[in-house]
């Protein structure tokens, strides 16, 4: 497939794709010929996109969140969970495939894992609806959580989606009340809970699996209580642009751990998560394990009265 270019990576595409002429011309013509000329264009090409991805304002982010290259929830499994087991269904109605979840071990510990999955070509985006979820998906998630307090297992959560599906079944169904269920239950859950925002963490959709005892985010990834398109259209009646809402949001993983609505901000390798899936896959791996282990041992009530007070929180400090 063909490589995805975001418009501020215009620059390095051009260069990627000078490298590409080169070195087949070098395959048929004389080989060797062009090395020099290849290995200075490669390290041009680092430069760039460092240079690039230290300076990406609030709507570069979004749309660098929303890479279709970048690491989902299967990607994460598939790296981080061994003897995954998918459960499926809400026990109520349906299963909705837009958030999937089950049992699995973390590098050694038994774990409940749940998270968003987008889809990564057009069969799996329709399957996954996009990662918009309905009502089901979230009481799905109350029954993983159920299951994780009854054998005191751990919690991980991987978030990444532009909002819950907001049709007319998804309606009918209750997804308010769904997702303020979900929220519920992972504000009083009674066991360790980390959630890690990968992508787009998009109003109450995301919150409804993101409410753990430790929040992380990746470096640029996006948190926000509507996407800025939304927040344009209906604060501003289009008057304005979605980059000028996606600055007055305050979405960037900075502004959000700056405001503390936000606990750990991951590192991306140099180019996006996209760029380097495997290392940004084992930095939040690591991640993870450390906030697990010093979650690791504390009982219930402590762990409830942090949760509590964390939460209680945002809004009150860190607001400037």
């Amino acid at each position: 497939m063909a490589a995805h270019y975001l418009e501020f990576e215009r620059p390095i595409a051009d260069l990627e794709t000078k490298i590409e002429e080169l070195s087949k011309l070098s395959e048929t013509a004389n080989p060797g010929a062009f090395d020099d000329d290849i290995q200075a264009l490669r390290i041009r090409v680092q430069d760039l996109r460092r240079d690039a991805y230290s300076n990406l304002d609030a709507w570069q982010k979004t749309l660098v969140a929303r890479h279709p290259d970048r690491p989902h929830f299967i990607d994460y499994v598939a790296a981080l969970i061994d003897e995954f087991q998918e459960l499926r269904g809400d026990r109520k109605f349906a299963d909705d495939p837009a958030i999937m979840g089950g049992l699995g071990r973390f590098r050694g510990r038994a774990v409940v894992v749940m998270g968003n999955e987008k889809g990564h070509d057009t069969v799996s985006r329709v399957k996954h609806n996009f990662g918009y979820a309905r009502p089901e998906a979230y009481r799905k998630t109350v029954r993983l959580m159920e299951l994780a307090e009854r054998f005191s297992l751990s919690v991980i959560s991987f978030v990444d989606t532009t909002a819950a599906y907001p049709g007319i079944s998804s309606e009918e169904r209750g997804v308010a009340e769904a997702i303020a269920r979900s929220t519920e239950k992972a504000l009083l859950l009674k066991v360790p809970m980390v959630a890690v925002i990968t992508g787009e963490g998009g109003s109450g959709g995301a919150i409804a699996t993101a409410c753990g005892s430790r929040v992380l985010i990746l470096e640029h990834a996006v948190y926000s209580v509507i996407p800025p398109e939304g927040a344009n259209s209906i604060l501003w009646r289009g008057a304005r642009t979605p980059a000028e809402a996606a600055k007055a949001l305050k979405i960037t993983a900075q502004d959000l751990l700056r405001m503390k609505i936000i606990d750990r901000i991951i590192p991306e390798p140099p180019g996006g998560a996209h760029a380097d899936p495997e290392a940004a896959m084992r930095a939040v791996g690591d991640a993870v394990e450390e906030e697990l282990k010093a979650l690791e041992g504390l009982s219930s009530e402590v762990l409830m009265a942090r949760r509590s007070e964390r939460f209680y929180a945002i809004g009150r400090s860190g607001l400037t």
